[in-house]
């Protein structure tokens, strides 16, 4: 059995969803299809849960009543025969309905994670609306009862296995599945989510709890490529990389990837395929256990970075100072990046400044802190290219005249990262890329 996976703008129009089920019918492949919400939903959705939030009901009435008449107008399109526009009519409104009530109730962030939902329940109920239409044999997959994340909003693969082998089981008779994406429930049993770009994420759980073939997510972009298409006008897509290289590249910026759907799949050996809905005749990106060349794959970029720098002098030689740094961001929740120490000084860079006002306070404590906004991780991918000379040379006559204020290196063999201002960062990436790709 395989997992496809296909986003909001694979799904977005009513022509999109027809290509969607001509992928997925065109094998007889036994598979699990995970579905995003029709694209610009979720946003739509977020813009209501914001003026719930704010006590402005008028405006999430507008929100909703637009939002309605998309959908609307979407089944007119997507379905030919009235009886199913009848019965995708009925789908909509019992979710139109919901949104409406939650005008008059007390908003809460239990609440919220009910709004957000409504994008993905609604996107697959109309698909299996049209697989009907078509006379097409499938089952729609509840995510919500198989999902699962714990208090800390982990996902457990094996009780996802469990509750969703239970599930197949009952229905031996089915070969195509269609299921949400993004969609959850937590350790209270409220519904809840893996936050944006989860449905990549869902593939991923779902194709390691049943030991898929193979994990293809279908986008609108054939493939990752080798540096960021919207900024650097030549690039080249990746036909191949391995789990650890993908992993670095989306965790510091491709696009393309969540970033925490790479270990699912990783651990349990399932090749993911990176697939264009728009092209699907393109080799796209295979990422698996091994890889086939040595050297720089791709360069992806990471925005929105905070550096903070704790100097102290009483670092020397000092046990456990390290330990007490660490701690104040383990006490937020905030992941660090990158580090770089010496003697008298500690380096590190966060993504999110939510607690960063908390976070200076306590560093407080061990010396002077200072802080650094508006910046971006520039990080060089491929296969144990920390060990290569050539690259660091070739790498670093290349961004001369950018000021690099750090540098990650040899913590990973695939990665080499540094920490440039953000108005420099179109620039850095034009030059990476014609110094280490020659384009």
């Amino acid at each position: 059995m395989k997992v496809m996976k296909f986003g909001g703008t694979s799904v977005g129009k009513p022509e999109r969803m027809y290509q969607v089920a001509d992928l997925i019918t065109k094998d007889s492949d036994s598979k699990i299809v995970v579905l995003s919400a029709l694209s610009g939903t979720t946003n739509a959705l977020v813009a209501i849960g914001n003026c719930l939030a704010q006590g402005d009901k008028e405006q999430a009435k507008e929100h909703i009543e637009k939002l309605e008449i998309h959908y609307k107008n979407f089944i007119m399109d997507l379905l030919a025969k009235e009886e199913f526009q009848a019965k995708a009519y009925t789908i909509i409104e019992e979710h139109f309905d919901f949104l409406n009530i939650i005008l008059k109730i007390s908003f809460s962030d239990a609440l919220s994670k009910d709004i957000l939902a409504q994008g993905e329940l609604m996107s697959t109920k109309l698909f299996c609306v049209y697989l009907e239409e078509k006379e097409i044999p499938h089952f729609l997959l509840p995510a919500l009862e198989f999902m699962m994340i714990d208090a800390n909003e982990e996902p457990q693969v094996g009780i996802i296995r469990q509750k969703l082998m239970q599930i197949l089981d009952k229905h031996t008779d089915k070969k195509l599945f269609i299921t949400q994406g993004y969609i959850c429930k937590n350790a209270r049993g409220e519904v809840d989510n893996l936050k944006r770009g989860g449905s990549d994420y869902t593939a991923s759980l779902i194709a390691a709890a049943i030991e898929a073939t193979v994990c293809e997510i279908w986008t609108d972009i054939d493939g990752m490529h080798n540096n960021d298409p919207r900024v650097v006008d030549k690039t080249q897509p990746i036909e191949q990389l391995s789990f650890d290289e993908a992993a670095e590249l989306a965790y510091f910026g491709a696009k393309i990837l969540h970033p925490a759907c790479i270990w699912p799949a990783q651990q349990f050996n399932v090749p993911v395929k990176l697939l264009n809905t728009m092209q699907p005749d393109a080799i796209g990106t295979t990422i698996e256990a091994i890889t086939h060349t040595k050297g720089v794959k791709a360069v992806a970029a990471k925005d929105g970075i905070v550096a903070i720098k704790i100097k102290s002098s009483r670092m020397l030689l000092a046990h456990g100072f390290l330990r007490k740094i660490f701690e104040v961001f383990e006490k937020y929740k905030t992941s660090i990046d990158m580090i770089t120490t010496s003697e008298v000084a500690v380096s590190v860079t966060i993504d999110t400044d939510t607690y960063l006002n908390e976070i200076i306070h306590e560093l407080e404590v061990y010396g002077k802190v200072e802080v650094e906004k508006n910046q971006t991780i520039i990080s060089i991918v491929g296969n144990e290219i920390s060990a290569n000379d050539d690259v660091l040379s070739t790498l670093f006559s290349s961004i001369k005249t950018i000021p690099v204020t750090m540098v990650s290196y040899g913590g990973s063999l695939h990665n080499i990262s540094l920490l440039i201002p953000d108005n420099q960062k179109v620039k850095s990436l034009q030059l990476i890329n014609k110094g280490l790709f020659g384009l």
